[in-house]
């Protein structure tokens, strides 16, 4: 499998015939993952069409090394965690394969990269290694070949004259920003810049209370004087991400899936517009495992889009104990 064969996917045909291609190449090659399907008494040769696929629970990344390829990581992510906490582990062994998914979806959502400035508002992640977000901004940065683009801890002020610098040239500017640095920012540095585009990363990071998606976004668009807040979906076990350009709804590239599967029954994958755990099926994951059931509550509607509703509390295999945000 080559990436030609993976971006260049227009249509369900392709990506379905792409999917089970990747699925036998894992079910035979990653460990973890075959062990996983022989567990549930599935034989990965009579998976015939994407919906027999089994998805493989976003918790193993946490205790064991889910890897398709024996060769060595070329780079490990790791989640962000509080003290004590295991965090996952996603092993790389070709990292051309992340730069060329999130560039191709920037491409895709946004357009050509060295039309923007990037400006980077993300000090949880700055502050530890292993960030695979830190890893796409900084080549989103370099890539935008823009003197004014960079990096962002907490000063704030620094950030607010470079807004204004690039409100004044007139230049297509994009903010990304961990929810509570962008909340910390406009309390202390509130700026009417309309055509600005404000991405949330999501999550406060223990930094602040949790807030529902409306609330949060009102305080943002007021903050910045938007009209509508954008969202990138995206993890540290995936190479690809979806995102949302208002209103919480998301869209994925091609070569990225949103299912939705029953909380009781995760083997039983929903219809949309039906609440559920969301299943990801990543084709760009190709050297490690492309299918994932996350740990996160979501809807999909008829056109492929998805909406993101909360997360399992004590999440476990069976689905149990929900709790929305």
């Amino acid at each position: 499998m080559d990436k030609q064969q993976v971006f260049s996917i227009s249509n369900e045909e392709q990506f379905n015939d792409v999917a089970l291609q990747i699925f036998r190449h894992q079910a035979k090659n990653c460990r973890v993952y075959h062990d996983f399907i022989s567990g549930l008494n599935i034989d990965a040769e009579n998976v015939g069409t994407v919906q027999q696929i089994p998805f493989l629970p976003i918790e193993f990344f946490k205790s064991h090394l889910v890897l398709s390829a024996d060769v060595p990581a070329e780079v490990t992510f790791t989640s962000s965690g509080t003290t004590g906490m295991i965090t996952s582990r996603h092993l790389v062994t070709d990292v051309s394969w992340y730069t060329e998914s999130f560039r191709a979806a920037f491409r895709l959502f946004y357009g050509d990269i060295e039309d923007y400035t990037i400006l980077a508002l993300l000090p949880s992640y700055l502050e530890r290694e292993g960030s695979s977000l830190i890893y796409m901004a900084d080549d989103l940065i370099k890539q935008s070949n823009n003197a004014g683009s960079g990096f962002y801890l907490y000063n704030h002020a620094d950030l607010y004259l470079q807004l204004k610098k690039e409100q004044a040239a007139q230049k297509p500017t994009l903010l990304i920003g961990v929810t509570f640095a962008l909340l910390d920012f406009v309390e202390q540095y509130p700026i009417n810049f309309p055509e600005l585009i404000v991405m949330e990363t999501g999550g406060m990071k223990g930094r602040r209370k949790e807030m529902i998606r409306e609330e949060l976004h009102q305080q943002l668009c007021a903050g910045f004087g938007v009209s509508a807040i954008h969202s990138e979906y995206g993890m540290t076990e995936l190479l690809s991400q979806a995102y949302s350009k208002g209103e919480g709804i998301f869209a994925c590239p091609p070569w990225m899936k949103v299912i939705t599967r029953d909380t009781n029954d995760p083997l039983e994958l929903l219809q949309n517009n039906r609440a559920g755990g969301i299943n990801v099926i990543d084709l760009s994951n190709i050297n490690s495992c492309s299918f994932i059931a996350t740990q996160d509550l979501g809807k999909v509607y008829p056109d492929n889009s998805f909406e993101v509703l909360g997360r399992f509390d004590n999440s476990d295999i069976r689905g149990c104990n929900l709790l929305i945000a």
